[in-house]
């Protein structure tokens, strides 16, 4: 695991896990004179404790280093206090440098009688808001009142920094893109940042300074980090890595890129979905041996028959290699769900299933992959990707679809991920604020996307092989798409070919009557075509038709067959029950499944009480 601690010298009981709570703001008084430092510590103390963290650092140099760490974990610099006679580092001179890491934080000046025609030279250089001769005995009249004046007006014109997850990655990085839909998949809050960006910049730099292991008169209280929850990358590794994942040539650093910076100051650079997972909570491994129902998919029908099943009382294991929700997840805006008359992202209805779902007690594991199912008498054992095991009574594979990859389109390999990507997350909008994006797909998904994108592009473009949207698209959506100005329909039409470097730059698009073909500039091009199952793992076990979806019940049995590869028993399958008895197929994986959202919840409850039907012949 690539987890890195940013630094170490924040307070042991300071310190949290990847959940992060509002602290309190940072007073910091900085002195090379320990009895100094401690007695400017003690009278913070005293009167401000309730409202602020007070720390105190012997040297600048440790204090800047401390400041960045606070800078990586979000946290609030109210207060600077610091001498300004100082061995290898002036306070001017601190004040100075910590103004880049913390430009808002009030900066105090402590100086003797000797010092304070340079401190008042100095307050334009290093914007002190005051200069403080020593001694200040008593503080209730020499030090509180003006502390007490310069942090009301700090808190006047604060504003609280974001509380969660920063990404820091190229715009156009394939690995960038599949952190932020990973983390957006699972609803996990974050904050992106492009490397280009000054502030993302600054992060990396703190990342690399206050990563080095350098010791501190400040290490007395901080935290000792194990090597089981922290390791770094071999330097062969370092020396290897593609230039794909290296920061923009103008920038250099060891990290590669992305870099992902937790709330409690630790990071990861380049992580893997399972590295992330990991970290933020959650589950990739089973609790027990044993369940009634595993669930292979948490799209709308898996997380369906995973609340009928466990509120029903069997004990029920979901497995998603992805994120819950499937590829309604992507879906901005469901307008003809029952129930909901405003409509309900597919965002909302993952959240709010899973809720649901939990507080019946199922157990989710999310990223995880079932490579295989083997049998063993009565028992149906999964295999997942870790090699794990799981055994259970009976399986419900609910695996879904996802988008067909287009491998007839020149140079589109090379750019999936940097400008071409297939389906889109909600979030992903954003990305194409004032921009010319294209989508490719004439069904509802590609619909649902072109409405929610024309929200902050410039223009969205349907390209579309067919001769009406309203073959494949509901009656709704090409309503709201003939009412958008900014989305055009460009039909019998298809991308020949993606052009572009690093990203993607230019798309070429033929018209399917007359052969004419324009090649147009483009940075953002969506794919929402196709429908493929994940079902290439279960050839030897489950049978499927030619495109790989799941025969199940009737199917089955079409073409006189008299009897069914795996089959054991004297009746005949289920509804939705594959070739094998005690595992059964739901939703878009199954062959003749309508692709829509109701049909695949409707079919999630229904297999429950076929299950039931099966257990009750085995038990």
């Amino acid at each position: 695991m690539k987890l890195k601690i940013a630094g170490n010298l924040i307070p042991n009981k300071e310190r949290g896990g990847y959940k992060h709570n509002t602290m309190r703001p940072v007073l910091l008084t900085v002195d090379d004179d320990p009895q100094v430092v401690r007695a400017v510590e003690r009278d913070l103390r005293q009167k401000y404790s309730s409202r602020f963290r007070v720390y105190k650092s012997e040297s600048g140099q440790n204090a800047l280093r401390l400041l960045k760490e606070l800078k990586l974990r979000n946290e609030m610099l109210a207060l600077l206090l610091v001498d300004q006679r100082m061995p290898q580092m002036s306070g001017v001179e601190f004040l100075e440098r910590s103004m880049d890491i913390f430009p808002e934080a009030k900066r105090v000046l402590l100086t003797a009688y000797a010092d304070t025609e340079a401190a008042i030279r100095s307050i334009n250089i290093a914007k002190i808001d005051y200069y403080l001769m020593k001694p200040w005995d008593p503080p209730e009249e020499h030090l509180y009142p003006m502390l007490d004046d310069l942090l009301d007006d700090w808190w006047a014109s604060f504003k609280p920094p974001y509380e969660g997850i920063r990404v820091i990655g190229l715009r156009w990085s394939p690995k960038s893109y599949e952190v932020r839909h990973f983390l957006a998949g699972n609803s996990i809050p974050f904050q992106w940042l492009d490397i280009e960006t000054d502030e993302a910049r600054r992060l990396i730099s703190y990342v690399d300074s206050t990563s080095k292991g350098e010791r501190s008169d400040y290490t007395s209280t901080s935290i000792p980090y194990s090597n089981s929850a922290s390791s770094t990358r071999s330097q062969s590794q370092s020396q290897s890595s593609p230039s794909t994942s290296s920061l923009s040539p103008s920038f250099s650093s060891s990290l590669n890129l992305p870099v992902v910076i937790f709330p409690d100051g630790s990071y990861m650079d380049e992580p893997s979905n399972s590295e992330l997972a990991e970290k933020i909570g959650l589950k990739t491994h089973a609790q027990m041996p044993f369940y009634d129902l595993i669930i292979i998919g948490a799209g709308p029908t898996g997380l369906a028959a995973a609340v009928y099943g466990a509120s029903e009382g069997l004990s029920t294991l979901l497995i998603e290699r992805q994120a819950p929700g499937g590829q309604a997840f992507m879906s901005s805006n469901i307008e003809n769900y029952l129930g909901f008359p405003s409509g309900l992202t597919g965002s909302n209805l993952a959240r709010r299933a899973v809720a649901q779902a939990v507080r019946f007690g199922v157990e989710i594991l999310s990223p995880q992959e079932v490579m295989g199912i083997r049998i063993d008498g009565p028992y149906r054992i999964a295999k997942l990707k870790d090699a794990a095991e799981i055994s259970c009574h009976t399986i419900l594979i609910a695996s879904g679809v996802s988008y067909r990859k287009l491998g007839d389109i020149k140079g589109i390999d090379k750019l999936t991920g940097a400008g071409v990507y297939y389906g889109a997350s909600m979030v992903e909008a954003l990305s194409g604020k004032d921009e010319d994006v294209f989508m490719v797909g004439g069904a509802n998904s590609a619909g649902q996307a072109a409405i929610h994108f024309a929200k902050y592009a410039k223009s969205v473009t349907l390209v579309v092989r067919g001769d009406s949207l309203s073959k494949s698209m509901s009656y709704y959506l090409v309503h709201q798409i003939n009412k958008t100005s900014n989305i055009h329909v460009l039909l019998n039409s298809k991308i020949i070919e993606v052009q572009g470097e690093s990203r993607l730059g230019f798309i070429t698009i033929t018209d399917t009557h007359t052969g004419e073909k324009h090649t147009i500039q483009c940075s953002l091009l969506y794919i929402f075509i196709g429908a493929v199952p994940h079902t290439d793992a279960l050839a030897d076990l489950i049978e499927r038709d030619a495109n790989g979806f799941i025969l199940t019940g009737q199917d089955l049995i079409q073409n006189g067959r008299k009897r069914l590869k795996g089959w054991t028993l004297d009746r005949q399958p289920l509804l939705l029950e594959t070739n094998v008895p005690g595992i059964f197929a739901a939703g878009d994986v199954r062959h003749g499944s309508t692709k829509r959202v109701a049909t695949g919840v409707g079919e999630g409850s229904l297999v429950v009480q076929l299950i039931h039907q099966y257990l009750k012949s085995v038990k």
